[in-house]
């Protein structure tokens, strides 16, 4: 008969907590189901984020309001990859 050993250790996961950004994905998502929003977003994103979509606001913190009209893109791939740079960094 074979028997093995393992020694088998835990170790805890710190995880920080997590950082949500769920209102900047249903902004995304306006811009990607609604092409008139998107052209607003990207050239004028400060009435972009008043008007909202459809009637509903989008619940953005300040800090990621402040990032959305800070940025210039032309294309929503452009504005996209300049919020993950940033939000990344």
């Amino acid at each position: 008969m074979l028997t093995t050993s393992a020694i088998v250790t835990t170790t805890p996961l710190k995880l920080k907590p997590a950082v949500t950004h769920s209102g900047l994905s249903s902004l995304f998502a306006a811009a990607v189901v609604s092409r008139s929003f998107c052209q607003m977003l990207l050239s004028d994103p400060e009435g972009a984020l008043k008007q909202g979509y459809m009637g509903k606001s989008f619940a953005l913190s300040s800090e990621d309001s402040a990032l959305i009209v800070s940025i210039n893109a032309s294309s929503l791939p452009d504005l996209a990859q300049q919020v993950v740079q940033t939000l990344g960094a």
